[in-house]
């Protein structure tokens, strides 16, 4: 099933899908193994950033190879591609999934290279995503007035032919300085006027009695990474204080049985719906 297909379903249910980023073997270890465990499908997500850090080749054989060996349902999707080369190049790679983000660009150009991007992966039958609104990154603050609106996500939908949406209610990406309010009313407006799976991007610190309810709204891709990689690097760092063990074969485990926990904790939520 490809990914758009299953995104449509989960519409059609009232259900989501967990994406979450992976930066190496340990962290792609840990995410399937809580998959298999959990018997839920599962998007395997890749920055620009990580793309760059472990090779493209090596990034998607190595997340096939491992969907395969833990027999896990999943997709490998491309997060926040910046240019239509990116994407292009990804799409070539054997992605299943791509996002282009044109969302800090005005809306006619970001209508622009949206539907160029879903134009391009017809071709491969590969599902896209774009974002629409303010949804803060590292260090940017979140602004209110830059919520995604539901006249404007209808009028891009219908646009750029995107397959799923990445909106802005409340959500920003990295830790919350305090406890996040998602606008529930807002999503629903927005899921009332669009057939585009809605995503969530910056999941990572909300409630899970809002991330229930955000899906039963209308949410069907929820995006997790900022606290996938602190949990591990926060348990490896631990592990290694005053530790003089130098195998990593040893101290690595410990680490991704760390993301093991966490992600079966976020599946469990967000499949109790």
């Amino acid at each position: 099933m490809t990914l758009q297909d299953k995104l449509s379903e989960c519409n059609r249910k009232g259900a989501a899908l967990l994406a979450t980023n992976f930066y190496n073997f340990e962290t792609l270890s840990g995410v399937l193994q809580a998959a298999r465990n959990k018997k839920q499908p599962i998007i395997l997500q890749l920055s620009e950033s990580s793309i760059d850090y472990l090779g493209i080749e090596v990034a998607v054989s190595m997340a096939r190879a491992a969907l395969k060996t833990y027999q896990v349902e999943g997709w490998i999707h491309m997060d926040h591609g910046s240019s239509i080369e990116r994407v292009q190049k990804c799409l070539d790679a054997g992605f299943d999934s791509v996002m282009i983000d044109a969302s800090e660009k005005p809306f006619d150009e970001n209508v622009k290279t949206s539907k160029a991007v879903a134009k391009l992966a017809e071709q491969y039958k590969a599902n896209v995503e774009a974002e629409l609104g303010y949804v803060a990154k590292l260090g940017q603050v979140q602004q209110t007035r830059q919520y995604t609106q539901p006249d404007e996500a209808k009028r891009f939908v219908e646009a750029t032919g995107v397959n799923a949406l990445a909106i802005a209610i409340g959500s920003a990406h990295g830790f919350y300085k305090e406890t996040p309010k998602l606008q529930l009313e807002l999503l629903a407006g927005i899921h009332a006027v669009t057939p585009a799976a809605l995503v969530l991007h910056g999941s990572s610190g909300i409630p899970d009695d809002q991330i229930k309810v955000a899906i039963s709204r209308g949410i069907c891709k929820i995006n997790l990474a900022t606290e996938t990689k602190n949990i591990f690097m926060k348990t490896l760092q631990n592990t290694l204080r005053n530790n003089e063990e130098i195998d990593l074969r040893k101290v690595f485990p410990v680490a991704t049985s760390s993301v093991v926990k966490l992600i079966e904790q976020k599946l469990e939520v967000i499949s109790s719906n």
